[in-house]
């Protein structure tokens, strides 16, 4: 990891808006960008590709150290390949997310993506979207986010993005699914979902996107890390 490189972690549960937050801050100062979360859900699918049981921690551990995965930006957003597959879409689906957490909480799998995580860390900056980005991944980074918002708003909001993308979804059962991830993420032994001591936490519940994205630059700017946005 090299220490001179600015790194902006944001952390938090999901639906808290981490993704697109993070794209629109690092497509705005250039830097690159880290979905942490991704990863989890690429290995889970790869378990998938590969016939491997989800509960089956050395050989998960094992997929991730040799994961084949790319970020490209296309059209200013991100896409995620996974074996020279587009699986963008495939890896967000709520089942997808369940399977992702699951190996998540597995301690080989995530010693076996820390690596390929810091190894990100790359001029001229980065923007690592996660749950642990600020704990225990980049722990020294300059700027740290803790992203959150009720479990009713980003129930709301995941019912939102999968009826635009012509998705059948059920309100309560997201709302329950999100609640039941938060408590696992949160209550996991290793590197359970909690801002970090330094980190600044920032309730999305009821600002927009570019409000969020404007109080992120200025908060880098005020610490040094940019200039001139």
């Amino acid at each position: 990891m090299n220490d001179r490189v600015p790194i902006l972690t944001i952390d938090g549960p999901g639906g808290a808006g981490k993704g697109t937050i993070s794209c629109l801050v690092a497509e705005r100062l250039g830097w690159h960008l880290l979905d942490s979360g991704a990863l989890y859900r690429l290995t889970a699918q790869a378990a998938i590709n590969h016939d491997v049981a989800v509960d089956d921690e050395v050989s998960l551990a094992r997929l991730a150290e040799q994961l084949d995965v790319a970020f490209p930006i296309d059209g200013g957003r991100p896409r995620t390949m996974l074996e020279g597959d587009d699986v963008g879409q495939v890896i967000r689906t709520e089942e997808a997310g369940e399977r992702a957490s699951q190996v998540a909480a597995l301690p080989l799998v995530r010693q076996a993506l820390l690596q390929r995580q810091r190894d990100f860390c790359q001029a001229p900056g980065l923007v690592a979207d996660g749950r642990d980005m600020g704990t225990v991944v980049f722990p020294d980074a300059p700027l740290k986010i803790f992203l959150t918002a009720s479990a009713d708003e980003r129930a709301r909001r995941r019912y939102l993005q999968l009826q635009e993308a012509g998705v059948n979804a059920s309100l309560p059962s997201l709302l329950k699914e999100i609640q039941a991830r938060d408590a696992r993420d949160m209550q996991r032994s290793v590197a359970p979902l909690k801002p970090a001591d330094d980190a600044i936490t920032l309730d999305t519940t009821r600002l927009s996107i570019p409000e969020v994205v404007d109080r992120l630059t200025e908060l880098l700017a005020q610490r040094g890390l940019v200039s001139g946005v």
